[in-house]
């Protein structure tokens, strides 16, 4: 690999525990296998995946890197065999199994998209992970349609402002829940047509208040817990709760009579180990119908706040303190 050097900097994650752990590292280049790319890494995007990883929660799937990142954006500067899509110079967003902590990662190719006009690399790195997890789960999972309500909790995480505005963009009505009344106007300005203070107000009687008793048709869920029941209360005959985290844990006592009077779906996923054809067609999908609307400036990438990569211990505080409004990226 000609011009690339042998040696890089990344994130070690050797022990595990709070913040702190995390610590810079060099550790050999990686060099790209069949269907591989090599991108020069920018920037990459944290996610509450990589502290789960950092605790010792979510490892990494066998086969895969074990540093953290799950999302970057750089340039491409080598390939593997089998790869047709992409050249070296250019610029690409990627969805990692692993690896995007460092100066250089290796990305399926088939994950990969292309940056589009104009979106700087520090909010291209904050892209892949929400928005395949958002379209898989609430349009193919979720199947939601124009006209129908969608409630997502969390209105002010990554995954809960990309949700807010691809809802409103396909033509959805939005509810979305915030901890605090300041979370919930910046869920408004995204487009929710309702926002709901879960720490002051009881969501579920808000949503009969705003659809008229009819409840919503989809929810993306990562809170878990005794959410789980109140989502099941919330929802309208034929609607579809989605899990994709499980915060206050994955148990509940739950009546299933209601799921069977109003013929609800319950489901969910979690993307990391799914196969790379799964993510292939989710990134072809994103590239036909989510790109065009980040170029024309549509649906913005909301972000938080930017670390330097040998500060990702501040990172991962920022993200453990729940503060946060959109997203965390590390420049690289």
């Amino acid at each position: 690999m000609t011009g690339i050097p042998q040696s890089m900097n990344f994130i070690n994650c050797s022990d595990k525990g709070g913040p702190e752990v995390l610590k810079l590292d060099s550790m050999p280049t990686p060099e790209p296998g069949p269907g591989q790319v090599l991108i020069k890494v920018e920037a990459a995007g944290v996610n509450r995946p990589d502290l789960l990883q950092r605790q010792g929660l979510y490892p990494a799937p066998k086969g895969h890197s074990e540093t953290l990142g799950l999302e970057a954006a750089g340039t491409v500067v080598a390939l593997g065999p089998n790869t047709h899509h992409f050249k070296p110079g250019d610029k690409v967003m990627a969805l990692l199994n692993g690896g995007g902590y460092a100066q250089y990662c290796l990305a399926e190719e088939a994950t990969c998209l292309p940056i589009p006009d104009g979106l700087p690399m520090i909010q291209a790195a904050a892209v892949p992970e929400t928005f395949f997890t958002v379209w898989h789960n609430v349009f193919e999972r979720g199947g939601l349609k124009a006209g129908e309500w969608f409630m997502i909790h969390g209105g002010t995480s990554g995954i809960g402002v990309t949700a807010i505005q691809l809802a409103k963009a396909f033509g959805a009505k939005v509810i979305a829940t915030a901890g605090s009344d300041s979370k919930c106007q910046v869920c408004r300005e995204l487009g929710a047509d309702a926002a709901v203070n879960y720490k002051m107000d009881d969501f579920v009687s808000v949503v009969k208040t705003v659809t008229d008793k009819r409840g919503v048709d989809v929810i993306l869920d990562m809170v878990g817990g005794d959410y789980i029941a109140k989502n099941i209360a919330s929802l309208g005959d034929d609607g579809r709760l989605v899990n994709i985290a499980y915060q206050k844990g994955s148990k509940a006592e739950v009546d299933f009579m209601r799921v069977m009077l109003k013929r609800l779906t319950i489901t969910g996923s979690t993307l990391r180990i799914r196969p790379t054809d799964v993510k292939s067609r989710i990134a072809r999908s994103l590239e036909q119908n989510v790109l065009p609307l980040l170029a024309d400036g549509s649906i913005k990438v909301v972000m938080d706040s930017t670390f330097p990569l040998n500060e990702a211990s501040k990172a991962h505080a920022r993200l453990d303190q729940g503060e946060h409004i959109g997203k965390v990226v590390l420049t690289v």
